[in-house]
Protein backbone atom coordinates (compact mmCIF):
# COMPACT_ATOMS: atom_id res chain seq x y z
CA UNK A 1 0.00 0.00 0.00
CA UNK A 2 0.98 3.45 -1.07
CA UNK A 3 1.74 6.30 1.67
CA UNK A 4 -1.11 7.97 3.40
CA UNK A 5 -3.45 9.84 1.14
CA UNK A 6 -4.07 12.51 3.26
CA UNK A 7 -3.68 15.69 2.04
CA UNK A 8 -2.97 14.28 -1.52
CA UNK A 9 -5.71 14.58 -4.43
CA UNK A 10 -6.73 12.62 -7.40
CA UNK A 11 -8.94 10.15 -4.87
CA UNK A 12 -11.69 8.57 -4.82
CA UNK A 13 -13.44 6.95 -1.22
CA UNK A 14 -16.10 4.56 -0.67
CA UNK A 15 -17.42 4.20 3.29
CA UNK A 16 -19.70 1.99 4.35
CA UNK A 17 -21.84 2.79 7.10
CA UNK A 18 -21.87 0.83 10.12
CA UNK A 19 -23.68 1.51 13.54
CA UNK A 20 -20.83 2.21 15.42
CA UNK A 21 -17.64 2.29 13.10
CA UNK A 22 -17.44 2.60 9.54
CA UNK A 23 -15.00 1.17 7.46
CA UNK A 24 -13.61 3.89 4.50
CA UNK A 25 -11.34 2.56 1.43
CA UNK A 26 -9.57 5.03 -1.06
CA UNK A 27 -8.63 4.40 -4.44
CA UNK A 28 -5.95 6.39 -6.84
CA UNK A 29 -8.41 7.71 -9.56
CA UNK A 30 -5.19 7.25 -12.19
CA UNK A 31 -3.80 3.55 -11.27
CA UNK A 32 -7.19 2.31 -9.96
CA UNK A 33 -4.97 0.82 -6.45
CA UNK A 34 -6.13 1.34 -2.88
CA UNK A 35 -4.28 3.84 -1.08
CA UNK A 36 -5.61 4.36 2.14
CA UNK A 37 -8.33 2.11 4.36
CA UNK A 38 -8.87 2.54 7.71
CA UNK A 39 -12.46 2.29 10.04
CA UNK A 40 -13.65 5.84 11.48
CA UNK A 41 -16.52 6.21 14.55
CA UNK A 42 -19.78 6.81 13.33
CA UNK A 43 -20.25 10.38 14.80
CA UNK A 44 -19.70 13.74 14.10
CA UNK A 45 -16.57 14.18 15.40
CA UNK A 46 -14.46 11.46 14.03
CA UNK A 47 -15.88 12.20 10.69
CA UNK A 48 -14.64 15.23 10.81
CA UNK A 49 -11.12 14.59 12.43
CA UNK A 50 -10.61 11.79 9.74
CA UNK A 51 -12.06 13.34 6.40
CA UNK A 52 -11.46 16.99 7.42
CA UNK A 53 -7.66 16.02 6.95
CA UNK A 54 -8.42 15.25 3.11
CA UNK A 55 -8.28 17.32 0.19
CA UNK A 56 -12.01 17.50 -1.39
CA UNK A 57 -12.48 14.55 -2.96
CA UNK A 58 -15.55 12.07 -3.98
CA UNK A 59 -16.97 10.48 -1.41
CA UNK A 60 -19.68 7.22 -2.00
CA UNK A 61 -21.78 6.23 0.75
CA UNK A 62 -24.82 4.14 0.70
CA UNK A 63 -28.27 5.02 2.07
CA UNK A 64 -28.91 4.38 5.34
CA UNK A 65 -29.82 5.72 8.98
CA UNK A 66 -26.86 7.57 9.23
CA UNK A 67 -25.92 8.93 5.46
CA UNK A 68 -28.29 11.90 6.19
CA UNK A 69 -26.10 13.80 8.45
CA UNK A 70 -22.97 11.91 7.20
CA UNK A 71 -23.70 13.01 3.70
CA UNK A 72 -24.21 16.74 5.02
CA UNK A 73 -20.64 16.54 7.23
CA UNK A 74 -19.09 15.66 4.49
CA UNK A 75 -19.97 18.18 2.04
CA UNK A 76 -19.60 20.76 4.75
CA UNK A 77 -16.01 19.47 4.25
CA UNK A 78 -15.41 20.58 0.85
CA UNK A 79 -16.03 16.85 -0.71
CA UNK A 80 -18.40 15.51 -3.53
CA UNK A 81 -20.70 13.27 -2.03
CA UNK A 82 -22.56 10.54 -3.85
CA UNK A 83 -25.10 8.54 -1.42
CA UNK A 84 -25.78 5.33 -3.88
CA UNK A 85 -29.16 4.16 -3.76
CA UNK A 86 -28.62 0.28 -1.91
CA UNK A 87 -31.70 -1.19 -4.43
CA UNK A 88 -29.10 -0.47 -7.35
CA UNK A 89 -26.36 -2.14 -5.96
CA UNK A 90 -26.41 -5.75 -6.36
CA UNK A 91 -22.86 -5.59 -6.60
CA UNK A 92 -22.59 -5.47 -2.98
CA UNK A 93 -26.06 -6.38 -1.18
CA UNK A 94 -25.96 -9.38 -3.41
CA UNK A 95 -22.51 -10.50 -3.19
CA UNK A 96 -21.20 -13.44 -1.80
CA UNK A 97 -18.37 -11.81 -0.35
CA UNK A 98 -20.16 -9.48 1.88
CA UNK A 99 -18.28 -7.49 4.63
CA UNK A 100 -17.90 -4.06 5.67
CA UNK A 101 -14.21 -4.01 3.95
CA UNK A 102 -15.42 -5.10 0.84
CA UNK A 103 -18.66 -2.95 0.83
CA UNK A 104 -15.94 0.02 0.62
CA UNK A 105 -14.04 -1.11 -1.69
CA UNK A 106 -16.81 -1.85 -4.15
CA UNK A 107 -18.33 1.74 -3.79
CA UNK A 108 -15.33 3.41 -3.90
CA UNK A 109 -14.52 1.19 -7.39
CA UNK A 110 -17.68 1.98 -8.66
CA UNK A 111 -17.95 5.73 -8.13
CA UNK A 112 -14.06 6.13 -9.71
CA UNK A 113 -15.69 4.17 -12.42
CA UNK A 114 -19.01 5.94 -13.36
CA UNK A 115 -21.08 7.97 -10.53
CA UNK A 116 -24.54 7.05 -12.50
CA UNK A 117 -24.18 3.41 -11.43
CA UNK A 118 -24.77 4.43 -8.21
CA UNK A 119 -27.99 5.53 -8.53
CA UNK A 120 -27.12 8.57 -6.52
CA UNK A 121 -29.85 10.55 -4.34
CA UNK A 122 -30.24 13.42 -2.50
CA UNK A 123 -30.64 13.41 1.28
CA UNK A 124 -33.05 16.26 2.75
CA UNK A 125 -31.75 19.75 4.63
CA UNK A 126 -31.33 19.17 7.98
CA UNK A 127 -34.84 21.38 9.12
CA UNK A 128 -37.10 19.69 6.62
CA UNK A 129 -35.42 16.72 8.21
CA UNK A 130 -36.77 17.56 11.51
CA UNK A 131 -39.77 18.55 10.24
CA UNK A 132 -40.65 15.49 8.46
CA UNK A 133 -39.31 13.66 11.47
CA UNK A 134 -42.73 15.39 13.21
CA UNK A 135 -45.07 13.64 10.63
CA UNK A 136 -43.37 10.24 10.90
CA UNK A 137 -43.51 10.59 14.53
CA UNK A 138 -47.43 10.88 14.25
CA UNK A 139 -47.44 7.91 12.03
CA UNK A 140 -45.82 5.61 14.34
CA UNK A 141 -48.25 6.71 16.94
CA UNK A 142 -51.49 6.39 15.04
CA UNK A 143 -49.75 2.62 13.81
CA UNK A 144 -49.49 1.85 17.51
CA UNK A 145 -52.98 3.35 18.35
CA UNK A 146 -54.57 0.78 15.41
CA UNK A 147 -52.65 -2.02 16.89
CA UNK A 148 -53.61 -1.81 20.31
CA UNK A 149 -57.51 -1.13 19.02
CA UNK A 150 -57.19 -4.39 17.38
CA UNK A 151 -55.56 -6.25 20.29
CA UNK A 152 -58.74 -5.26 21.92
CA UNK A 153 -61.25 -5.86 19.69
CA UNK A 154 -59.77 -9.65 19.66
CA UNK A 155 -59.45 -10.24 23.43
CA UNK A 156 -62.78 -9.46 23.39
CA UNK A 157 -64.17 -11.87 21.08
CA UNK A 158 -62.29 -14.41 22.28
CA UNK A 159 -64.37 -14.01 25.45
CA UNK A 160 -67.69 -14.24 23.44
CA UNK A 161 -68.21 -10.11 23.47
CA UNK A 162 -67.61 -7.78 20.81
CA UNK A 163 -66.45 -3.88 20.34
CA UNK A 164 -69.50 -1.99 18.15
CA UNK A 165 -68.12 -0.06 15.65
CA UNK A 166 -67.11 3.64 16.74
CA UNK A 167 -64.09 6.13 15.78
CA UNK A 168 -61.46 5.48 17.44
CA UNK A 169 -61.68 8.52 19.54
CA UNK A 170 -64.61 7.43 21.13
CA UNK A 171 -63.08 3.77 21.61
CA UNK A 172 -61.68 3.93 24.93
CA UNK A 173 -65.32 4.56 26.39
CA UNK A 174 -67.39 2.12 23.63
CA UNK A 175 -65.08 -0.89 24.93
CA UNK A 176 -65.25 -0.23 28.40
CA UNK A 177 -68.43 -1.43 28.29
CA UNK A 178 -67.76 -4.24 26.50
CA UNK A 179 -64.86 -5.35 28.20
CA UNK A 180 -65.68 -8.74 30.68
CA UNK A 181 -65.34 -6.89 34.41
CA UNK A 182 -63.60 -10.22 35.72
CA UNK A 183 -61.35 -11.70 33.42
CA UNK A 184 -59.88 -9.22 31.00
CA UNK A 185 -60.97 -5.65 32.81
CA UNK A 186 -57.32 -5.77 35.21
CA UNK A 187 -55.30 -6.62 31.42
CA UNK A 188 -57.29 -4.06 29.03
CA UNK A 189 -57.75 -1.58 30.99
CA UNK A 190 -54.39 -0.44 31.13
CA UNK A 191 -54.34 -0.45 27.14
CA UNK A 192 -57.90 1.78 27.26
CA UNK A 193 -56.13 4.49 29.30
CA UNK A 194 -53.41 4.16 26.39
CA UNK A 195 -54.92 4.57 23.74
CA UNK A 196 -56.77 7.91 25.32
CA UNK A 197 -52.96 9.25 25.96
CA UNK A 198 -52.29 8.24 22.02
CA UNK A 199 -55.33 9.78 21.10
CA UNK A 200 -54.24 13.47 22.66
CA UNK A 201 -50.97 13.21 21.68
CA UNK A 202 -51.49 12.63 17.99
CA UNK A 203 -53.86 15.76 18.21
CA UNK A 204 -50.80 17.99 19.57
CA UNK A 205 -48.82 16.52 16.55
CA UNK A 206 -52.09 17.66 14.17
CA UNK A 207 -51.76 21.24 15.56
CA UNK A 208 -48.05 21.36 15.03
CA UNK A 209 -48.58 20.36 11.13
CA UNK A 210 -51.23 22.33 10.68
CA UNK A 211 -48.86 25.29 12.25
CA UNK A 212 -45.93 24.23 9.70
CA UNK A 213 -47.91 24.37 6.65
CA UNK A 214 -49.64 27.45 7.06
CA UNK A 215 -46.65 29.15 8.49
CA UNK A 216 -43.27 27.99 7.36
CA UNK A 217 -43.99 25.96 3.96
CA UNK A 218 -46.84 28.27 1.73
CA UNK A 219 -46.22 25.99 -1.17
CA UNK A 220 -48.49 23.36 1.29
CA UNK A 221 -51.69 25.51 0.45
CA UNK A 222 -51.36 25.00 -3.43
CA UNK A 223 -51.73 21.05 -2.83
CA UNK A 224 -54.55 21.71 -0.56
CA UNK A 225 -56.67 23.08 -3.30
CA UNK A 226 -57.07 19.02 -4.73
CA UNK A 227 -59.77 17.15 -2.61
CA UNK A 228 -58.60 14.62 -0.76
CA UNK A 229 -55.47 16.17 0.46
CA UNK A 230 -55.13 16.93 4.14
CA UNK A 231 -52.03 19.14 5.89
CA UNK A 232 -50.34 15.88 6.48
CA UNK A 233 -50.15 14.69 2.93
CA UNK A 234 -49.33 18.52 1.47
CA UNK A 235 -46.57 18.60 4.15
CA UNK A 236 -44.97 14.68 3.34
CA UNK A 237 -44.77 16.18 -0.28
CA UNK A 238 -43.34 19.28 0.19
CA UNK A 239 -40.58 17.93 2.75
CA UNK A 240 -40.14 14.74 0.82
CA UNK A 241 -39.46 16.38 -2.49
CA UNK A 242 -38.15 19.41 -0.67
CA UNK A 243 -36.94 21.12 -4.40
CA UNK A 244 -39.47 21.00 -7.13
CA UNK A 245 -37.05 21.66 -9.60
CA UNK A 246 -34.99 18.79 -8.86
CA UNK A 247 -38.22 16.87 -11.51
CA UNK A 248 -37.90 18.59 -15.05
CA UNK A 249 -40.53 16.80 -15.77
CA UNK A 250 -43.78 16.41 -12.87
CA UNK A 251 -44.55 12.65 -14.40
CA UNK A 252 -40.95 11.67 -12.83
CA UNK A 253 -42.72 12.23 -9.17
CA UNK A 254 -44.39 8.85 -9.89
CA UNK A 255 -41.63 7.50 -10.59
CA UNK A 256 -39.13 8.66 -8.17
CA UNK A 257 -42.16 7.71 -5.47
CA UNK A 258 -42.33 4.00 -6.47
CA UNK A 259 -45.77 4.30 -8.14
CA UNK A 260 -44.73 3.51 -11.97
CA UNK A 261 -45.22 -0.37 -13.11
CA UNK A 262 -42.16 -2.45 -13.48
CA UNK A 263 -41.32 -3.06 -17.26
CA UNK A 264 -40.81 -6.46 -18.28
CA UNK A 265 -41.31 -6.40 -22.00
CA UNK A 266 -39.82 -9.04 -24.53
CA UNK A 267 -41.00 -8.62 -28.42
CA UNK A 268 -44.60 -8.51 -28.64
CA UNK A 269 -44.94 -9.97 -25.01
CA UNK A 270 -45.88 -7.05 -22.58
CA UNK A 271 -46.08 -8.37 -19.16
CA UNK A 272 -48.53 -6.80 -16.46
CA UNK A 273 -46.65 -5.98 -13.27
CA UNK A 274 -46.71 -4.26 -10.07
CA UNK A 275 -45.61 -0.86 -9.10
CA UNK A 276 -41.74 -0.81 -8.30
CA UNK A 277 -42.15 0.90 -4.78
CA UNK A 278 -39.10 2.65 -4.88
CA UNK A 279 -38.75 5.82 -3.23
CA UNK A 280 -40.45 7.15 0.05
CA UNK A 281 -42.53 4.79 1.44
CA UNK A 282 -44.35 6.83 3.88
CA UNK A 283 -45.27 9.08 1.23
CA UNK A 284 -46.39 6.90 -1.29
CA UNK A 285 -48.67 5.23 1.46
CA UNK A 286 -50.43 8.52 2.23
CA UNK A 287 -51.03 9.19 -1.93
CA UNK A 288 -52.63 6.06 -2.07
CA UNK A 289 -55.08 6.87 0.64
CA UNK A 290 -55.59 10.03 -0.90
CA UNK A 291 -56.28 8.15 -3.84
CA UNK A 292 -58.85 5.56 -1.87
CA UNK A 293 -60.22 8.69 -0.58
CA UNK A 294 -61.19 10.55 -3.99
CA UNK A 295 -62.73 7.62 -5.04
CA UNK A 296 -64.52 6.59 -2.29
CA UNK A 297 -68.21 7.90 -1.60
CA UNK A 298 -67.54 10.77 -0.18
CA UNK A 299 -64.62 11.97 -2.61
CA UNK A 300 -65.72 15.29 -4.81
CA UNK A 301 -66.39 15.15 -8.73
CA UNK A 302 -63.40 15.87 -10.58
CA UNK A 303 -61.19 15.01 -13.67
CA UNK A 304 -59.29 12.04 -11.37
CA UNK A 305 -62.07 11.07 -9.80
CA UNK A 306 -63.86 10.04 -12.74
CA UNK A 307 -60.80 8.59 -14.65
CA UNK A 308 -60.05 6.51 -11.88
CA UNK A 309 -63.71 5.00 -11.30
CA UNK A 310 -63.78 4.30 -15.39
CA UNK A 311 -60.59 2.49 -14.68
CA UNK A 312 -62.07 0.08 -11.82
CA UNK A 313 -65.09 -0.74 -13.55
CA UNK A 314 -62.35 -2.40 -16.33
CA UNK A 315 -62.64 -5.52 -14.20
CA UNK A 316 -60.40 -8.27 -13.14
CA UNK A 317 -58.41 -9.05 -10.47
CA UNK A 318 -57.71 -5.96 -8.01
CA UNK A 319 -59.46 -3.59 -10.22
CA UNK A 320 -60.46 -1.30 -7.23
CA UNK A 321 -56.78 -1.37 -5.89
CA UNK A 322 -54.79 -0.95 -9.40
CA UNK A 323 -57.30 2.45 -10.13
CA UNK A 324 -56.06 3.60 -6.32
CA UNK A 325 -52.82 2.92 -7.37
CA UNK A 326 -53.17 4.81 -10.63
CA UNK A 327 -55.00 7.52 -9.43
CA UNK A 328 -51.99 8.34 -6.52
CA UNK A 329 -49.88 7.80 -9.54
CA UNK A 330 -51.56 10.78 -11.46
CA UNK A 331 -51.92 12.62 -7.87
CA UNK A 332 -48.23 13.11 -7.54
CA UNK A 333 -47.89 14.52 -10.83
CA UNK A 334 -50.46 16.92 -10.65
CA UNK A 335 -49.58 17.84 -6.92
CA UNK A 336 -45.75 18.47 -9.02
CA UNK A 337 -47.27 20.36 -11.37
CA UNK A 338 -49.52 22.96 -8.97
CA UNK A 339 -46.51 23.18 -7.04
CA UNK A 340 -44.01 24.17 -9.72
CA UNK A 341 -46.85 26.60 -11.26
CA UNK A 342 -48.57 28.15 -8.51
CA UNK A 343 -52.07 27.61 -10.73
CA UNK A 344 -55.51 27.62 -9.41
CA UNK A 345 -56.44 23.92 -9.39
CA UNK A 346 -59.34 23.27 -11.80
CA UNK A 347 -61.71 19.98 -10.78
CA UNK A 348 -63.31 19.44 -14.13
CA UNK A 349 -60.86 20.93 -16.42
CA UNK A 350 -60.55 18.25 -18.60
CA UNK A 351 -64.42 18.01 -18.64
CA UNK A 352 -64.83 21.61 -19.36
CA UNK A 353 -62.67 21.16 -22.47
CA UNK A 354 -64.61 18.15 -23.91
CA UNK A 355 -67.86 20.52 -23.27
CA UNK A 356 -66.64 23.30 -25.30
CA UNK A 357 -65.57 21.10 -28.17
CA UNK A 358 -67.49 21.81 -31.41
CA UNK A 359 -69.99 18.83 -31.87
CA UNK A 360 -68.59 16.95 -35.19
Amino acid sequence: MKNSMFGREGVTAGIDMGDRWSRYAMIDNETGDFVEEGKAMTCEVDFRATFGKCKPMRVALEAGTHSPWASRVLADLGHEVLVANPRKLRLIYQSDKKNDKADARSLARVARMDAELLAPIRHRGAEAQAHLAVLRARDALIRTRTLLVNHVRGAVKSFGGRVPKCSTEAFPKVAAKCIPKLPLWPALSPLLDTLGTLTSEIKRYDREIGRLAEKQYAEAKLLRQVNGIGPVTALAFVLTLEDPGRFPKSRQVGAYLGLRPRQDESGDIKRQLRITKAGDEYLRRLLVGSAQYILGPFGKDCDLRRWGLELAKRGGKNAKKKAAVAVARKLAVLLHRLWVSGATYVPLRKASAQSKEPAA
